[in-house]
């Protein structure tokens, strides 16, 4: 896994080799035993955090399913001052603070183990890649949770979007980018494809 942040910031799995440049800063995740960083919908969601962020100043923001701590590390080191990192399962949680301390954010990342029912917030931002039942289940807390009018959610596919879609719309929030990536895998059968989705979403008040 390789992804630039920006011309002088990147992320890099810790067993991919990389020259960074004098003035370059690479951030290294280790997934440990957390769910893999390399995922499509990671990619989609470090996206639609680099677009938010480079237009509008976010001061504290939340990390829902945080796993290797990818999205809270990435927030962090573009200027986020107060990351929030929130993950069920104690790997998770631990690869996460982890992560932060070795890639020296851990004044600005703080990580707990547990569900959202655990935040207060509100939070300027919210970033959620979750699954989608746990998406499903998850509206009304994250609704709770982005009071500042600024949602991120992956972890579904494109014929799961209309049942989100209307729970979100009844809301109050709006659908203002969606980015898409196909995925095909060469252990399944060739016939087989489908297409990960990531919302960026407001809420109306915003628009």
């Amino acid at each position: 896994m390789f992804y630039r942040l920006s011309d002088n910031l990147a992320l890099r799995a810790h067993w991919r080799p990389y020259r960074a440049k004098p003035t370059e800063r690479v951030l290294v995740v280790k997934s440990g035993k957390a769910f893999p960083p390399s995922h499509p919908t990671t990619r989609l969601c470090l996206d639609l955090l680099r677009e938010v962020l480079a237009r509008q100043r976010v001061a504290f923001m939340a990390d829902i399913g945080c796993g290797t701590g990818i999205l809270s590390l990435a927030a962090a080191a573009l200027g986020v001052p107060r990351v929030i990192g929130v993950d069920i399962l104690m790997t998770a949680a631990r690869a996460s603070r982890n992560n932060a301390d070795a890639n020296r954010l851990g004044q600005a990342v703080r990580v707990v183990r547990g569900s959202t029912e655990c935040l207060k917030g509100p939070f300027d931002l919210v970033a959620a890649n979750l699954p989608w039942e746990v998406q499903l289940d998850k509206i009304a807390e994250l609704d709770r949770l982005a009071a500042g009018g600024r949602l991120i959610i992956s972890g579904f596919r494109d014929n799961q979007e209309d049942e989100l879609r209307e729970s979100y719309q009844r809301l109050g929030w709006r659908l203002v980018r969606r980015l898409v990536k196909d995925f095909w895998h060469p252990e399944l059968p060739p016939d087989i494809s489908f297409t990960w989705v990531a919302w960026l979403l407001e809420r109306k008040s915003h628009a």
